[in-house]
Parts: structure tokens; sequence; C-alpha cells
């Protein structure tokens, strides 16, 4: 990707870009500027269009939403003061006094017009039918300062879902065609420049009086900085410069920030690697008994150690932490390793080797499988795509790798499906956000990519998403574990990245900031 110069002029202000040219010099404490990096262009600003972890970086900045969490996960207030939680409904009360960044008021009416764009399918928002119901209604109480979102059947998650829900208002929301270079939100920090590919600059709102909990307004930077840097051998190396004040790696770069004098890094849950098993007739992995031998056939830890260069932890579930359900669906659910069960499993299942070290066959046809995967996963993908092939070409299995590039992955995954194993991790924040993925219509018709039929996964989980959350989490947890036990799909390890900063504190989870805990600390350049 062609990069712009870094002294390239400010993009003209418009109706929303406030005046102000960014700056790529990190703040220290009493300091103006928080310089993050992320790996690519945000692209688009439309929080309703927003389709990668960048991209929600960028909006998280500028946008409230109605309900936030705290570090442990709990549901705090954001742009709602309260909430009034019902089965098939949520009511928020507005905080009273909330602007836009223009200085119009944020209403009722402003929530309720969201809903209606991202529910309307025209629009076709990522966020419709993932992270918003797609039957989902508002209806607004100006006098009363209320909204209420309302679904026709009980939801669990209705007031969890708000989380993701990015309020856009003012100018922005008369005309969304403005969101394209520029934010128009009511949160603590307001868009000042965008330079596509290069560095996103943002200026503290002191009027901001609301929202969820954070250091005092006056404490905040004065502004924050995106930089777009797509190799993270170059940020560690600016943040090792004390050119940036924080970043998120998840590649080998990551030990060089680690245990650093003057630099903090922790490392948190990124998402979980997983694979699945095309089920489809003519399948192999049609067969639950050939899925639970193949297996039994690998170890597990093991490919997780190659797939993450030993950065990995065991996997709980397949919900990003902090999850709403607490508790681990996988420990001691998924086959042992033993290569020679395995083995006896397949002669059992009808797929016999002509002689040691062949090619197991039934009914004439070999024991292949097409196993896909993004190229994007580089070297430790690659790698684990070898293990996994050799593991079961010991027992009688022919593997077929092929890394497929992202922008033509769908095509291939859910057009073609010409597959019979997706290494195609999730990355999910609700229980629910899965069942479209995992039940119900096959692509290309829906969205069930593995063609996956678990009816004990579709009775749990349609118990569960009518009940209230504290009452429904067992019924999630034990539906996850439903999947694992049929082998539906494998979750490998748990993939983590090292959050580093220098001088300041922050709070980012799943690519989204929690933007009153920025704070600049100290720190010598």
């Amino acid at each position: 990707m062609r990069r712009t110069r870094m002294a390239a002029a400010c993009i003209a202000a418009s109706t929303l870009l406030a005046s102000g040219c960014a700056t790529t010099s990190a703040g220290t404490k009493g300091g103006d500027a928080f310089v993050f990096a992320i790996k690519t262009d945000p692209g688009l600003l439309d929080p309703a269009q927003a389709k990668n972890g960048s991209s929600y970086t960028a909006v998280s900045l500028a946008y409230d939403t109605l309900v936030s969490t705290d570090a442990s996960g709990r549901i705090v207030p954001g742009l709602a003061d309260t909430w009034t939680v019902r089965p098939s409904s949520v009511t928020f009360a507005l905080h009273k006094g909330a602007t836009c960044a223009d200085g119009s008021p944020v209403t009722p009416d402003t929530v309720a017009a969201n809903v209606r764009y991202i529910t309307n399918p025209k629009n076709q928002s990522p966020a419709y039918g993932i992270l918003v119901p797609p039957d989902m209604t508002a209806t607004p109480d100006n006098a009363a300062g209320t909204v209420t979102l309302s679904t026709p059947r009980p939801y669990s998650f209705i007031l969890q879902s708000t989380r993701y829900l990015f309020i856009v208002c003012g100018a922005g929301l008369k005309d969304r065609r403005l969101l394209s270079k520029g934010t128009s939100g009511s949160g603590p920090f307001q868009l000042t420049s965008a330079e596509p590919n290069q560095s996103y600059t943002y200026i503290r709102r002191k009027d901001y009086t609301w929202g969820p909990a954070g250091v005092p307004v006056a404490d905040r930077p004065g502004k924050v900085v995106l930089r777009v840097l797509p190799s993270e051998g170059t940020i560690a190396n600016e943040l090792l410069s004390h050119h940036l004040n924080g970043a998120m790696l998840a590649g080998p770069d990551r030990a060089r920030v680690t245990n650093v004098p003057g630099l903090t890094a922790t490392d948190q849950q990124n998402g979980t690697h997983e694979f699945f098993f095309h089920q489809g007739p003519g399948h192999p992995g049609s067969d639950p008994a050939v899925r639970k031998a193949l297996l039994a056939a690998v170890n597990l830890t093991d490919l997780g150690a190659v797939v993450t260069s030993g950065t990995g932890r065991p996997p709980t579930g397949l919900v990003t932490q902090p999850r709403p359900c607490t508790g681990d669906t996988v420990t001691g659910h998924l086959p042992d390793y033993d290569p020679h069960a395995a083995a006896q499993q397949l002669d059992a299942a009808g797929w016999t080797q002509p002689s040691p070290g062949a090619i197991r066959v039934k009914n004439g046809r070999k024991l292949t499988f097409r196993f896909i995967y993004s190229s994007s996963g580089g070297e430790t993908m690659a790698a684990a795509a070898e293990y996994l092939a050799d593991a079961w070409k010991q027992v009688g299995a022919d593997v077929r790798l092929r890394a497929v590039s992202d922008a033509a992955y769908f095509q291939v995954e859910a057009i073609e499906q010409n597959w019979d194993l997706n290494w195609a991790p999730l990355g999910v924040t609700l229980p629910s956000q899965l069942t479209g993925l995992l039940s119900g219509p096959f692509t290309p018709d829906g969205n069930n990519f593995a063609h996956i039929r678990n009816t004990t996964y579709d009775r749990l989980t349609a118990k569960a998403a009518t009940l209230p959350v504290e009452v429904g989490c067992p019924l999630w947890n034990k539906a996850e574990t439903a999947l694992f036990k049929n082998a539906d799909l494998i979750p490998v390890v748990d993939k983590t990245q090292t959050v580093a900063a220098y001088g300041a504190t922050f709070r980012i989870s799943s690519g989204m900031f929690a933007p009153t805990t920025i704070r600049m600390t100290g720190g010598s350049r």
C-alpha cells in the first residue's frame, strides 16, 4: 500500500473536522498527544459500516455507546445513565445534557435513528443481524428522555449487544456521506484531521462530562493520534524509540517490547484459533466417527504452540474475553491424543489401509482432506497446517493444503465450497453471534458454512435465547460443549496479544478503547 508523506498537508476542515494537524511525537506526562499504532487504515469512519479492528479503534474514540464495560466486563453507564431490562426489551434513560461534538443535543430520537439505519437491510451494515438483531425496533420518548429497544421475542443479550451500538449524531446523522472522512459523535474525542494510510488526529472535548468513569477530563491528553503502521517490526521500533505511547502486537516482535525499562507490556486474549470440518454430503467430515478419530491423531497442545509460537493459552470457550457467560466449555470435551486409537477408529469407520503407510480407502475412495487457511496468518499458520497434515498422514489421511487470500476467502469458503477442513477463527463477543454461523441454513443460502447439524446445540441455544442472561448462561455453555463433543468445530488455542505502553495508561479491549481511561503518566525520550 503506497504511503503518503509524513508532512502531508492537513485535510481541509469540513462539517465534521475541527481545525488541526496530526502530530507524530509521543506525549509524556503533562504532554499534549497520546500516540497509538494501528496496523491497517480504518477506512470509512461510519461506525455502522465498521469492518475491521482498526475501524473499531478509530470510532471508539469519537462515539459513545449506550452502555460500556469496566475492566472486569461488568456493564456500566455510557450515553445512558440507567436502564431497565425486560425479556424482550431494554429501556435506557439518557444522560441529560449529552451533546454531539457539533453542540447539537443527543436525544432518544437520535438513538432510534441509529437503530433504524442499522436494521434497514438496504444500508448493508455489517452490524445487522450480528451486533444488532435484525428485528430490533426503537421507541423514543423525548419528553421522558428514554428510548426503548425491543425485539419480537425474548433476547438474552438485549442489553449486552448495545455495547457495540455506536451512536452517530448531529450533521453525520442527517448526511452519512460526511462520515467517509470525519466523525459525528458524542464521545470524549473529536477527529480533527484524517490522512488515510498515514494518521488520524483527535482533540479532547473539554465539555464531555458523561459516560463511563475514568480519569478527570483535564487529565486526559489534549490530542490522540492514531498512526497507521502495518509492520509490527516498525511498531516495536517506534515504541522502543519512544515515538509511540501504545500499540498491540501479536507476532514475534512482541518479545522486543516485553521486560523493557520504561515500557509496560500486558497480555490479553485475542480470540481463538479453531478449525471446522465440512459436514456436507460427500465430504469425509460428514461422519462424526472420522472427525473424532482424526482429532485423536493430533496433539492439539503442540499444534496450538506451533500456530502461536508458544504465546497461546489453553482454550476455554468460543467467545472473546471478557465473556458475559463465564466458565470453561472446552476442557475435558475433546478427544485425548492417541494415534493408535485414532487408527483403530478409522478402521471401524470403514477406512482401511491397503498397506502400511498407504492412504486409507473406503468404497474405492481415498481419505482426502482439502485444507484451506488464510494466507495472512503468515509463517506460523503455514507451519501449523503442515503439522496437522503430517499428523494425519501418520494415520493414513491425505491432506492437501491451500493458503487462500483474505479477499478470496468468502468465495472459496461459502460459494465454491471446495474444502473439507477450514481453519477459521471467528472472534465473537456474545454467544448469540454464533448461532447463525453454526446452525440454520447452509451456505450459500445461509451462513452455516460448515453445514453443521447439531440438534442439541440448536435446542439449547433456542431455549437460552429466551432467558435472562443469568439464567440462560448455563444453557449457552452447554450448547458450546455439545459442539465440541460432536467434533463440529475444534478450538485449538486462545490467541494472545501484547498491549504495550510508554508514558501512558489506557484500557483497550476487542480493539475498542475505553477512551476515558487514557492518561499520560510520564517517561523521558
